[in-house]
């Protein structure tokens, strides 16, 4: 086993800048030429091609633009998907953005080989406004086509003054052309926990939307709140939560574990790994806890759900977690140049790498998240109390439910909307607010309300299938009343009465109810 490094404070943002001393080391096309065979190989290779490209490419050619696409391509070589290196003009323009000055879509991307793909569209986003759902791929940013862009020019491009318009196309699965959206670009707030209810049985229930820079305080407070309420178990929902600040993540994690309990480890190119401790002691040390995950819950998410289940302290229901364990360092060079690059990677307490190794199929999509007939090839690791848990990338659930699946009919009025977000969302609009002023937060859902839907819809010039309409009215009544219930009540409103068809949050909650202690939870999910 190598040296361990414990950590205890607050861990460093790897999502911010690392200041480091950079030494270049470069040969001139000259001293290329005069190398002699005791050189080695890579370094005579490169110093023969700068020389003869310098003298004898038809066009000429700057030696600094020569090293700048050396640079370049030494990056694009190294098969990091993550690397990049950025010019001191596009730091610059990054930098105004972040100024005071920025406003986008509301959407959180995740580069998954190239493909940039919407992992989750915020509350009240021009984004959910304009009809964007979660798994939709960025295909153009106005009219320009993203194959071959970056990462950071994508978001970028999508960022940009308020009020100003930017034309988005997406791809959708089961749609064979681009759905292209105009977006008024607004300033998103984005709190990390937007709301924190009790449920039946003195149930908890806490949506962790993203690892903001306040998304710890705000955990605690909800926490605090929840437990002034007479909470007896909670429930922490990481489902679609992307990820961020991962000293968050030690906050977070050590609200549940005590203290000097080993959170995650840093493994770099050093043989001594860097260890990250709870710092103090927990609140919540022993009230049963059950953490949601799925397919959407990444990195700082999955560093929080493999140490809770590591620790026997959480019970993990859901889908496998994305996979997202790979440490990013941003390092300033000489010349306002910036490299972002791969550092290392996360492990939970256990030594379970994050990191899960994942390609393109064959439809150009990333292959879905492991089922359950995948459990022989993972590796076996056991958690403190000696239970069986499973590495080979990603937080394994204790207990997997799979959300449901839309119908035929559902899935054909869905599309048949999606061409017209805009307008689809409008009408829902106006019908909730049209609706607000006979309601209470727990109105019962009217069947009445699909017509009147209908309605607004045509008025709008939306044009769908009256028989798929129809025929998909169990989606639609569904979309209808969550979002008539977010529009005149908010967020958590909503997420009561989406609870009855929630069934990963629902059969949390039935084991929640059940168990009185962290140990019966198990026991009663069999884990």
């Amino acid at each position: 086993m190598p040296a361990r490094r414990t950590i205890t404070s607050s861990p460093v943002r790897h999502v911010s800048v690392l200041s480091v001393l950079t030494v270049l080391f470069v040969l001139t096309a000259a001293q290329a030429r005069a190398q002699t065979q005791d050189t080695p190989a890579g370094p005579r290779l490169f110093g023969q091609v700068m020389g003869a490209i310098s003298d004898r490419y038809v066009d000429s050619t700057s030696m600094d633009s020569l090293y700048r696409m050396a640079a370049y391509g030494l990056v694009s070589q190294l098969g990091d998907p993550y690397a990049e290196l950025v010019s001191p003009e596009e730091l610059a323009r990054f930098n105004v953005q972040i100024a005071g000055r920025y406003a986008g879509v509301g959407l959180l991307l995740e580069d998954h080989d190239g493909q940039y793909t919407v992992m989750k569209v915020f509350p009240g986003s021009p984004g959910e406004h304009g009809g964007v759902m979660e798994g939709d791929q960025i295909a153009s940013v106005d009219g320009q086509s993203t194959s071959g862009m970056k990462f950071s020019e994508v978001t970028s491009a999508m960022k940009g003054q308020p009020g100003t318009t930017v034309k988005v196309g997406f791809r959708r699965a089961g749609i064979a052309q681009p759905l292209v959206f105009t977006f008024e670009r607004a300033v998103v707030h984005i709190p990390g926990v937007p709301f924190a209810i009790m449920l039946d049985g003195g149930v908890g229930y806490v949506p962790l939307q993203q690892f903001t820079e306040q998304s710890g305080a705000e955990m605690e407070a909800a926490v605090r709140q929840l437990l002034a309420s007479g909470a007896k178990a909670f429930i922490l929902d990481l489902r679609g939560n992307g990820g961020g600040y991962t000293d968050q993540a030690l906050k977070i994690a050590n609200l549940f574990l005590p203290k000097n309990d080993e959170v995650y480890q840093v493994r770099t190119r050093d043989p001594e790994p860097e260890v990250y401790l709870a710092p103090a002691a927990a609140l919540v040390p022993r009230a049963p806890l059950i953490v949601l995950v799925d397919g959407n819950s990444a990195s700082a998410s999955e560093i929080v759900a493999g140490a809770l289940q590591d620790h026997d302290r959480g019970l993990v229901l859901g889908t496998t977690s994305f996979g997202k364990g790979l440490v990013q360092t941003a390092m300033p060079l000489q010349g306002g140049w910036l490299l972002k690059f791969t550092t290392g990677r996360w492990l939970t307490p256990s030594g379970r790498s994050i990191q899960r190794p994942r390609r393109l199929g064959t439809d150009g999509q990333l292959e879905d998240i492991p089922t359950d007939t995948s459990l022989a090839a993972r590796p076996v690791y056991k958690s403190n109390a000696g239970r069986t848990i499973y590495g080979g990338g990603g937080i394994f659930p204790d207990v997997v439910v799979r959300p449901d699946t839309l119908t035929d009919a559902e899935r054909r009025v869905q599309d048949a909307l999606a061409p017209f977000g805009q307008s689809a969302y409008l009408a829902l609009y106006d019908l909730a607010i049209t609706l607000r002023p006979g309601l209470t937060p727990m109105f019962t859902y009217q069947p009445a309300w699909r017509e009147e839907y209908w309605q607004r819809l045509v008025a709008r010039g939306v044009k769908i299938n009256r028989e798929v309409y129809d025929a998909g009215s169990s989606y639609v009544d569904r979309v209808i009343e969550y979002r008539v219930a977010r529009v005149d009540f908010g967020d958590s409103t909503a997420a009561r009465h989406a609870l009855p068809r929630d069934r990963q949050l629902q059969e949390a909650l039935s084991l929640a109810e059940q168990g009185h202690s962290q140990p019966e939870i198990y026991a009663k999910a069999g884990s």
